[in-house]
């Protein structure tokens, strides 16, 4: 099991631990007097149904959301290729001073994402292209100034997508109604005689961590761009893998064009 996944495990465990409990108290008592019948089975199915909309609709930016950080890494190392070749013909220092400039938009994103910097300032950084642009013009033809402008902007678009993704909670009233369906049910059948011995609370710890563990995934899979240090407890981010390698490409690059490292 990816330990990711296994910390998911350990956050939900103490609610199933909580209802196990709890139904040995009451079954100590004599208070399972309530008999299953029909309903039962349609509060589960409605429950289910319910996180089966949620998993849905986050799922849909999720999927989109493992592209972004490609995207970025692409638009990126499209300019730096650029700015190789102008400067392998033209020998431009406006050349050399755009890889630094990229270097700096890398590590504002990677600061960024990982909790330790804003959006403004990584769009600030993005922004500061323009100057970058505007002293190749005499360097080279406009068309070339025209798809650097396109990858920037596509750039910026990437950014503002993530930001948007981090900052919007999916259908907020929709969680609170799951999560208040699933501790009702949960509670209710506290109170039935669901089976015999050890199977009736097997039966309640499963239905326990089946709905708590659903409810934990889809709120971690609403932000995949949760970065607040390896303490937190996550199962779902996307991986930045490719940002990282971005870093030490860029880096590179300017070691072949003989600048220093920040």
């Amino acid at each position: 099991m990816p330990r990711r996944d296994f910390r998911l495990v350990l956050r939900v465990a103490p609610f199933v631990v909580v209802t196990v409990v709890a139904k040995l108290t009451v079954d100590y008592l004599g208070w399972d007097v309530i008999e299953l019948n029909t309903l039962y089975s349609g509060l589960v199915t409605a429950t289910v149904f319910l996180i089966g909309f949620l998993l849905a609709g986050t799922l849909t930016d999720f999927k989109e959301s493992e592209k972004l950080p490609s995207e970025i890494a692409s638009r990126i190392e499209t300019i730096a290729d650029e700015c190789e070749i102008l400067f392998a013909d033209k020998s431009a220092e406006a050349a050399r001073d755009c890889v630094i400039h990229l270097d700096d938009i890398t590590q504002a994103i990677s600061q960024w994402l990982h909790g330790r910097g804003n959006s403004q300032s990584v769009l600030d950084a993005i922004r500061r292209l323009n100057l970058d642009f505007l002293a190749f013009e005499p360097l080279t033809q406009p068309n070339f100034i025209v798809r650097l402008k396109q990858e920037q902007s596509a750039l910026r678009l990437a950014v503002l997508r993530i930001n948007t993704i981090r900052e919007t909670s999916f259908v907020g009233a929709a969680y609170l109604i799951a999560e208040l369906t699933a501790v009702l049910l949960v509670g209710s059948l506290l109170f039935a005689k669901i089976a015999q011995g050890g199977a009736e609370l097997l039966l309640l710890g499963m239905v326990a961590f089946v709905f708590a563990y659903m409810i934990a995934l889809i709120k971690d899979l609403d932000n995949p761009f949760d970065y607040e240090g390896e303490s937190k407890l996550s199962s779902a981010e996307v991986s930045l893998a490719v940002i990282h390698d971005l870093e030490a490409s860029i880096a590179a690059r300017r070691g072949e064009l003989g600048l220093k490292s920040s």
